[in-house]
């Protein structure tokens, strides 16, 4: 394991049984059937699976954007799925920070401006907001493109930029969808190497959803999912080597 903290199994997420069905009558479909996950503090876990498996769906339960229809989830010790709403856009804002696979850049800010935007969601005064948002942009290797809008950076860039935003308010959570997709290998490996350094800190946990085997090779643990659940766990980087030989 990473560190202490993961060899000590300490759980940052946890789902139990969690169920979830969309829509409604006959057209009602069981997406999560009784699914079982769990993240440690410390590690970086890959979520992988063929389309429509119910990946992207666990992740939004996980965060509290879905509610689930059954089961537990809990994250840092909270039932979010016992909270009321407004206690879970706060837990949310606090804990989790998010990477889509489209960048979400707003067109009209500075990097630094996007970056900055969680922080001013919290109430950070504007000027402190810009100030640590340009000290996150550094540690991405993009200080020098602080004032640059998203239409001036390559799609590296900007997926450097999204992370900077993901991390810029410290949350212990680090919830990412398909990160690397939209990437060349190089920027992927650049990527993948800013996660893997997230990871490693004893308090954070990185779940990454993805279908790019390119970036295997980065993850602590991987839990595969096939038709709403989770059938098999592969608990080191060597079993997933193992399973994954030759992809």
């Amino acid at each position: 394991m990473s560190n202490d903290h993961a060899a000590q199994g300490l759980h940052a997420v946890r789902m139990r049984a969690v169920d979830k069905f969309f829509g409604e009558g006959d057209a009602r479909t069981h997406v999560l059937k009784s699914t079982d996950f769990e993240a440690r503090l410390g590690e970086l876990v890959m979520l992988v699976g063929p389309s429509g498996c119910g990946k992207t769906t666990l992740l939004s339960v996980l965060a509290g954007t879905l509610d689930a229809d059954g089961g537990e989830v809990s994250v840092f010790d909270t039932r979010i799925d016992q909270i009321t709403p407004s206690q879970l856009t706060r837990f949310r804002a606090v804990n989790i920070g998010f990477i889509f696979q489209q960048f979400n850049l707003i067109p009209t800010l500075t990097a630094a401006e996007n970056v900055s935007v969680p922080l001013l969601i919290q109430g950070k005064p504007n000027g402190e907001a810009l100030k640590r948002a340009k000290a996150v942009l550094e540690t991405v290797g993009l200080g020098h493109k602080a004032n640059d809008r998203p239409s001036k950076l390559s799609g590296g860039q900007q997926q450097r930029v999204a992370i900077a935003r993901a991390l810029v308010h410290e949350p212990r959570l680090l919830i990412c969808d398909e990160p690397t997709s939209a990437l060349d290998r190089e920027n992927g490996a650049l990527v993948m190497q800013l996660l893997r350094d997230v990871a490693r800190a004893p308090n954070r946990t990185v779940i990454i959803v993805t279908h790019d085997s390119r970036i295997y090779s980065y993850a602590d643990r991987m839990a595969e999912m096939e038709d709403g659940r989770v059938f098999r766990v592969l608990n080191s980087p060597a079993e997933i080597a193992e399973a994954h030989h030759g992809h």
